[in-house]
């Protein structure tokens, strides 16, 4: 069989709002906190991981709550529906408020909202994707995320969100919103959790995928010594590249206008397009050389991008940071296509949830310690630690990947079964 793009892209409207809402949150919020409320990069820093403390002790909570009922709209649909509409609502009145004791206390709701249903919509992609393709379905997943963080990114550009000193994001904030149920609608009215669940479990049985995962007496197995030593390996290269990676878009919006002083719309758009170019090939590439090589290789880019963008510096032909951006998207992209894949992969039956959940909460607690952390090296050693401190800890994530055993895609078998043909709706 092969993969069922039109449902993966379907699928991938729930990545796409959610996407939609961090892109903007990490662009807006840092310079609503600075410019706005005057406050320190330490303090700001602060302020920006505290939906990675939400997200560490609720995703895996709801995570492991979506695996558990089954309404007659799926496992996933109804927090995504409930989650979403409270988030946007929430998001919306940002803009407005110019007390910042209230302000934290409506940001604060705002993020709750999203880790109610951020590891159910995740989750949502491997139940309807048998194992051997979930690589390519995490491709277009991810693609669709990228597509509505170039959306947010372009809207910066039409209200000039990135104007030095800028406060008033209102209309902004509203917008993105509208576009987050806009996404919403379309999931809702194409999306037929149940019966595309239901289709993966019969390929899974059909095509014998997993025949050795079968409960035993009502009893799941569990992992081995070997499986979860490289779980944990897995987990720990995510906290490692995304506390070298969201130290990067926690603060470059506010790096780009005070060191570099060019426009930082521009330069995460040409990271958000490099990466939308290669999700596919890095998914196809996966598939045929295996996830554990192909994240190695992003890491690598990754590395060599932040590295390099070190010795930019304001004055700079903006050209060079364009292709150190490209480079990092590439390099980001390919980690991410295959990453979320390896941890799922490891997931016995009825679990895909509570995995996605493992998953977050290794991403989640680096996005806790990055922006502070970050932020208070900043303070002490000035910007010129930006890029190296991401570059460090994007390389050390190469070495624990190295040592990964399991979890990775068998390329014999995804060939195997792509040669059975297509699937319908």
């Amino acid at each position: 069989m092969k993969l069922n793009y039109k449902r993966t892209i379907l699928v991938g409207f729930a990545f796409f709002l959610i996407s939609a809402f961090w892109q903007a949150y990490d662009t807006v919020v840092p310079l609503i906190l600075t410019n706005k409320f005057g406050m320190k990069q330490l303090s700001s820093g602060i302020i920006m991981s505290l939906d990675n403390i939400f997200a560490v002790f609720m995703l895996p909570v709801f995570g492991a709550i979506s695996d558990r009922i089954n309404t007659k709209y799926g496992r996933r649909t109804p927090f995504i529906f409930f989650g979403t509409i409270a988030a946007t609502v929430f998001f919306s009145l940002l803009g407005y408020v110019n007390n910042v004791g209230i302000f934290v206390v409506v940001l604060l709701f705002a993020l709750l909202s999203m880790a109610t249903f951020r590891s159910p919509a995740v989750a949502l992609m491997p139940d309807v994707t048998v194992k051997p393709l979930r690589s390519k379905g995490n491709a277009i997943i991810n693609l669709m995320g990228t597509a509505g963080g170039i959306i947010v990114l372009g809207l910066g550009i039409v209200f000039k969100t990135n104007e030095k000193g800028k406060t008033d994001f209102g209309i902004y904030m509203i917008i993105v919103a509208l576009l987050m149920i806009a996404a919403l609608v379309v999931f809702l009215l194409t999306v037929k959790e149940r019966k595309w669940a239901k289709d993966m479990e019969i390929d899974t049985v059909k095509y014998c995928i997993d025949e050795d995962e079968e409960p035993i007496d009502g009893i799941k197995r569990n992992l081995n010594s070997a499986e979860l030593k490289s779980l944990i390996l897995i987990l720990a290269s995510v906290v490692l590249w995304y506390i070298g990676y969201n130290a990067v878009t926690s603060k470059y919006s506010v790096y780009a206008s005070e060191v570099l002083e060019v426009p930082y719309t521009v330069t995460l758009m040409v990271a958000q397009g490099a990466a939308i170019i290669s999700y596919i090939p890095v998914g196809l590439i996966a598939s045929r050389v295996g996830r554990k090589k192909t994240i190695l290789a992003g890491v690598i880019m990754l590395t060599a991008a932040f590295g390099s963008a070190a010795f930019i510096k304001a004055g700079t032909p903006e050209v060079v940071m364009y292709l150190l951006f490209a480079l990092a998207g590439i390099g980001w992209a390919t980690i991410n296509v295959n990453s979320f894949p390896m941890v799922v992969e490891l997931a016995k039956v009825g679990d895909v949830g509570k995995y996605t959940g493992f998953y977050y909460t290794a991403s989640m607690s680096a996005q806790i310690v990055t922006p502070i952390f970050s932020g208070a090296l900043v303070d002490l050693c000035g910007w010129w630690i930006f890029f190296p401190y991401a570059a460090v800890f994007a390389g050390l994530a190469f070495v624990t990947m190295f040592f990964v055993k399991h979890g990775d895609s068998r390329p014999d078998r995804v060939g195997a079964l792509e040669s059975l043909g297509g699937a319908d709706d």
